[in-house]
């Protein structure tokens, strides 16, 4: 298995109701996972590949066909794929693990690949650093809340969802995230730092903040976000434990 890769994306936001290309960036990401299944050991999904994503009971968002399918093709083959919820599909339940074989990861995982240590999360909540996500996070992990949420009907429901996703920081265009505010001001960046203090890892390896970047921590260990597929479309790959960040193709009508 020594010779087979393991590949890192996130922040797909499929779906985004401020974007107009939807269509392509799904098309895209499915072909970048046609290419990568040829060579994968496992794939990890990082989080917010979803712009929303919430499964009742007997109902779930219409959409995304293209990109189910070929996850269930992809972990139907032996290849696992890992899903982290991010902060805008943090409703994943039983469904998208049943139908599409992932693997749902709602909390950090601290895991050995190729015999390096890696902590891997999507990054929202992080540490003392991210207080509005890390209160939004309790909101929406809320039991009776989702509870609640669920007794709406979906067509309400999943418009009020939406409405609130068009008004987020991913409206007209723009990324979620603002620009790389420097190593010593991004809180992933001090959060990682701080995890050194307590343990050694080789990567830590999120998303979330939409900035591809590769920074070295202390001569031993990085810091690595997978960036995202509204502007940047980078990925991650692992290969002989050597980590590389990558960029896919652009849509066509990218500007």
């Amino acid at each position: 298995m020594r010779n087979k890769k393991i590949y890192f994306a996130s922040d797909v936001h499929l779906g985004a109701p401020a974007l107009n290309n939807n269509r392509e960036r799904e098309l895209l990401f499915v072909k970048w996972l046609d290419m990568v299944k040829a060579d994968a050991e496992a794939i990890y999904l990082m989080g917010d590949i979803f712009d929303f994503w919430f499964e009742y009971k007997r109902a779930v968002p219409r959409g995304f066909t293209r990109v189910l399918g070929k996850l269930a093709e992809i972990t139907d083959s032996g290849i696992p794929v890992h899903f982290f919820t991010g902060n805008h599909d943090i409703w994943v339940f039983d469904y998208l693990p049943s139908e599409t074989g992932v693997i749902v990861h709602r909390d950090i995982v601290k895991t050995e690949l190729h015999g390096k240590k890696f902590f891997l999360a999507h990054g929202d909540g992080m540490g003392p650093y991210d207080k509005s996500y890390k209160i939004l996070k309790k909101i929406f992990t809320n039991p009776f809340l989702q509870w609640g949420f669920a007794r709406i009907h979906p067509n309400f429901a999943i418009w009020l969802a939406l409405k609130w996703s068009g008004h987020s920081r991913l409206s007209n265009g723009m990324v979620e995230a603002d620009d790389f505010r420097g190593i010593d001001k991004e809180w992933l960046v001090l959060f990682s730092r701080d995890e050194l203090k307590k343990e050694h890892f080789d990567y830590f390896v999120f998303g979330h903040r939409h900035w591809p970047c590769d920074i070295d921590l202390n001569g031993k260990s990085r810091y690595i976000n997978t960036g995202d597929w509204v502007t940047h479309f980078t990925y991650a790959v692992l290969d002989n434990g050597l980590m590389e960040l990558k960029e896919f193709e652009k849509p066509k009508n990218y500007h």
